[in-house]
């Protein structure tokens, strides 16, 4: 299993079907929402803004290196030390993003692709087909 906690054997009975619909609502809930969209924001910055354009998997901030997240971790200057990174709910806190998200942009950070640098390329990517265009104020 990853951090994200995703795993292959997720969908085996019916009920677990339904709680991979509640769960997929879930995510796409917290895409969508005012949280997720500004998030998804932050994370395009700090992707945009990183010197060295490299992902790494299976981490939030070590040792100058870091996760999609964590770049958005590193940009606002929050301390990543007391956070397990396999944990999901701990990272959405230190967000203040849905758990589901975390999951999610983790999942898409850790599995997408085998080097730092295509990694980097595929999460911006994902990011900026997530962000919904900013509605002007009526």
């Amino acid at each position: 299993m990853s951090r994200s906690g995703y795993s292959d054997g997720f969908c085996e009975s019916r009920e677990d079907q339904w709680a991979q619909l509640r769960w997929r609502g879930a995510v796409a809930s917290s895409i969508r929402g005012q949280r997720g969209q500004e998030f998804l924001r932050d994370m395009l910055a700090a992707l945009d803004a990183m010197p060295e354009r490299k992902l790494e998997a299976d981490v939030l901030v070590e040792s100058g290196k870091c996760c999609a997240m964590g770049a958005v971790a590193m940009a606002r200057g929050l301390d990543t030390t007391t956070v397990d990174p396999d944990n999901r709910e701990e990272v959405a806190a230190l967000f203040g993003i849905a758990p589901a998200l975390a999951a999610e942009i983790a999942w898409e950070n850790d599995e997408s692709c085998s080097t730092p640098e295509s990694r980097w390329l595929y999460m911006r990517a994902w990011v900026v087909a997530r962000i919904k265009p900013k509605v002007a104020d009526v």
